[in-house]
């Protein structure tokens, strides 16, 4: 791939860009809004000036709802040699471009598996799918050339190819995607009149919960009108399992012994199969789940303090799997989590506290 032609330059389309002129691909930007194609310029992403003929590879990186459309465009003044999109929701967007009667031959529907709660071209980073999963949803009629690119594109941004059914990606990003999104923000708003002293207790724990409520709601309105039944069908199991555990909860406030034991029990459930279900989320590097060992550091907020702590890990042999930083309610101080192997974890703390760490048992 020599030449390419971005229509969207918002974070994926900015992200994708900067990381193929990173490889050297002259990268042509094209965006409804002609400012934010000169900003993603300005940020190395390419240019912004139109190509003087067909580009080897166009990629569309608008909104779902607009994408057939978009792609439709490209393809009918054949702008590329092929055409992908990095639209979340994959079997909407190709059904549209068969009744529209195209030769999808020249077309694969992608999906990066990456991205960041701020959005625009401002946010975009050539690093951004590193490492992340890239799914391909090629059909029959995907000509090989065309996956190829598709291929050479993922390569460029260093993400993990991976090749699914269009409608079993939908289903999939409804279960880890779409619909944790919507029970985040649906966590994320009984803060939004609490009390102040309550929020102020806020911890690691509910901002884990709320991170990925902070993300734009017209982006999410895009992407759930494109998903809406796979979304809907999993949030009413949730429903059921709410309903459940919401009796359950009244159950262990009775003074009825056995019914106070029939909540324990549909708490355990819950709670158990929550267990289960997590131990499944993939580990470092897509490998299965490894269990750490948590080195608890409490550290002043200034600069240079985590810099200090890894270059300690380093100095002690000891390589640092996963942080989390946990800051203190209205302190200048913090506490970093240090995950690391089992059989590390004694050699960490003593390095550590050798050289005046404090470490929180």
């Amino acid at each position: 791939m020599r030449t390419a032609l971005v229509i969207g330059t918002g974070l994926i389309g900015t992200s994708a860009a900067i990381a193929l002129s990173q490889r050297g691909v002259v990268v042509h930007l094209a965006d409804h809004d002609p400012e934010q194609a000169r900003t993603a310029a300005a940020l190395g992403a390419g240019t912004d000036e139109a190509p003087g003929g067909p580009v080897d590879l166009a990629i569309v990186a608008a909104p779902p709802a607009h994408v057939a459309g978009v792609l439709a465009d490209a393809m009918r003044r054949g702008a590329a040699r092929g055409y992908l999109d990095v639209a979340s929701v994959k079997g909407g967007p190709r059904r549209e471009l068969e009744a529209l009667g195209l030769d999808l031959s020249a077309y694969i529907g992608t999906h990066p598996m990456s991205g960041r709660e701020k959005s625009g071209p401002l946010a975009a980073t050539g690093d951004l799918f590193e490492g992340r999963p890239w799914v391909l949803t090629p059909t029959r009629d995907t000509d090989t050339e065309v996956l190829n690119l598709a291929l050479e594109l993922v390569s460029h941004c260093r993400a993990v190819p991976v090749v699914m059914d269009a409608d079993a990606h939908d289903r999939a990003v409804a279960l880890v995607s779409h619909m944790p999104h919507l029970v985040s923000s649906m966590v994320a708003a009984r803060l939004e009149n609490a009390e102040e002293a309550a929020v102020r207790l806020c911890g690691q724990g509910i901002r884990d919960v709320t991170r990925i409520a902070a993300s734009d709601p017209r982006m999410w309105i895009d992407i759930l009108s494109a998903n809406p039944g796979p979304v809907a069908d999993l949030l009413s199991d949730v429903a059921a399992d709410l309903d459940e555990t919401v009796q359950a909860l009244r159950s262990l406030q009775s003074s009825d012994e056995a019914k106070r034991g029939e909540g324990v029990l549909g708490i355990e459930d819950v709670l158990r199969r929550g267990n289960a279900g997590q131990v499944r989320v993939p580990g470092k590097h897509g490998s299965a789940p490894r269990a750490y060992e948590v080195v608890a550091v409490l550290i002043d907020d200034q600069p240079g303090q985590l810099a200090r702590i890894f270059a300690d890990a380093g100095r002690a042999g000891v390589n640092i799997e996963d942080v989390r930083i946990e800051h203190a309610t209205g302190q200048q101080a913090g506490l970093v989590q240090l995950m690391v192997e089992p059989q590390t974890a004694p050699v960490l703390t003593a390095a550590l506290r050798e050289r005046g760490w404090a470490i929180r048992q």
